[in-house]
């Protein structure tokens, strides 16, 4: 199949982006043939060298002038790479992709990773929307996207050429200590995390919190750090490209976000093998086996985070067991899963687009997407 997916760029530090770059070498390893449209980042080496097409197409700015060149860009791409479906994972994607798709009859599948936000309503415009959890899922469904439309694809990084990517570097972190790797803003709870190892602090004088991670909150969160009687043990680490290397030194990993659709982290943490502590939100509980992997706390409540965290580190029994159950049943969060599973999403989106424009889908396109070749 010929895979086309939209997205603003394929910078670092950006779930949608990972969770995109991942799932493109995925499908080019099944045989697809892809290209990503967007604004270029670090990922395009990675892209090329998996056989990923990286066509360059600005999508941040917004005004009058630039959606229009963003159109025309998109409409001579889809006329050149002639895709069997296109596949938006960021609202700007979704708003040209359903243009364009509409025009050029190119069935579009949009994945949202944020529906949170606002405008994920935006995200509803595709032939099929898929949710990177089922939780993401019925949180569309609660904005009024049809459950007809709605499909659910869970996240998995395993096996993604995007971990090794980046050269490893030794990493020395001191022991027993406490990780995350987070954007640093609100929705993630950072304070709830400074103000839980407050707590662990205060009982054992032994570790250490290590924040890998950059933001617009940081100064903030800094400061923060910086008034606890525990900073002397609070680390801000700054944005790191070899977090694999970090999380396999690290012994507990902490999630304290107030909304998460799923977390790739997560899957990463348990890759490493480590003791997760997260927030009971969103698909969180879907990344951990709905608790089997990590233990699941309240939101915005530090009390119940130090909680779990001093079961663990004051119990090295139970510490030893979770780690192993991090590392149970790892299988079904591979790339390799997800890419199968979107294949079964992009041939339903061809065959619902079908009916309405099977006149003119080419006589190739056709037998690529599995379709008669001419009309009935």
């Amino acid at each position: 199949m010929r895979i086309l997916h939209i997205m603003n760029h394929c910078g670092f530090a950006n779930g949608n982006v990972h969770a995109a770059v991942d799932l493109a070498c995925a499908q080019t390893a099944r045989g697809d043939t892809v290209c990503m449209a967007a604004a270029g980042g670090e990922f395009v080496e990675l892209l090329e060298r998996h056989g990923v097409e990286h066509a360059f197409l600005q999508q941040e700015r917004r005004d009058p002038v630039s959606v229009a060149r963003m159109l025309l860009g998109l409409g001579r791409l889809v006329r050149r790479f002639r895709p069997d479906v296109l596949h938006a994972h960021m609202m700007t994607g979704a708003v040209i992709g359903a243009a364009v798709g509409h025009v050029r009859g190119v069935p579009l599948v949009t994945t949202v990773h944020n529906a949170f936000d606002g405008h994920a309503i935006l995200m509803g415009l595709g032939d099929l929307v898929v949710g990177v959890s089922r939780s993401t899922a019925e949180c569309m469904a609660g904005r009024r996207v049809p459950r007809s439309k709605l499909r659910v694809v869970l996240n998995g990084t395993l096996g993604a050429p995007r971990r090794d990517f980046f050269p490893s570097q030794p990493v020395a972190l001191k022991s027993p200590n406490v990780v995350t790797i987070s954007a640093l803003h609100g929705r993630k709870g950072i304070p709830d995390m400074i103000a839980a190892f407050e707590i662990v602090a205060g009982r054992r004088g032994d570790v250490e919190l290590y924040i890998v991670g950059d933001g617009p909150g940081r100064a903030e969160y800094e400061a923060l750090a910086a008034a606890s009687p525990a900073a002397g043990r609070i680390h801000f680490l700054g944005q790191l490209r070899d977090t694999k290397s970090f999380l396999n030194a690290a012994d507990i990993f902490l999630l304290t976000s107030h909304d998460e659709p799923f977390g790739l982290v997560l899957t990463e943490a348990r890759e490493a093998g480590c003791a997760i502590v997260a927030t009971d939100v969103g698909g969180v509980p879907e990344a951990l086996d709905q608790g089997a992997a990590g233990l699941l706390a309240p939101a915005r409540r530090p009390d119940r985070l130090a909680e779990a965290l001093l079961g663990l580190l004051d119990d090295p029994a139970e510490l030893a067991r979770l780690q192993a159950a991090s590392r149970a049943n790892l299988e079904r969060w591979t790339i390799d899963r997800v890419a199968s599973e979107y294949a079964d999403v992009y041939a339903e989106a061809v065959a619902l687009r079908a009916p309405k424009s099977r006149a003119v889908i080419p006589a190739r396109r056709r037998r690529r997407a599995g379709l008669p070749a001419a009309p009935p």
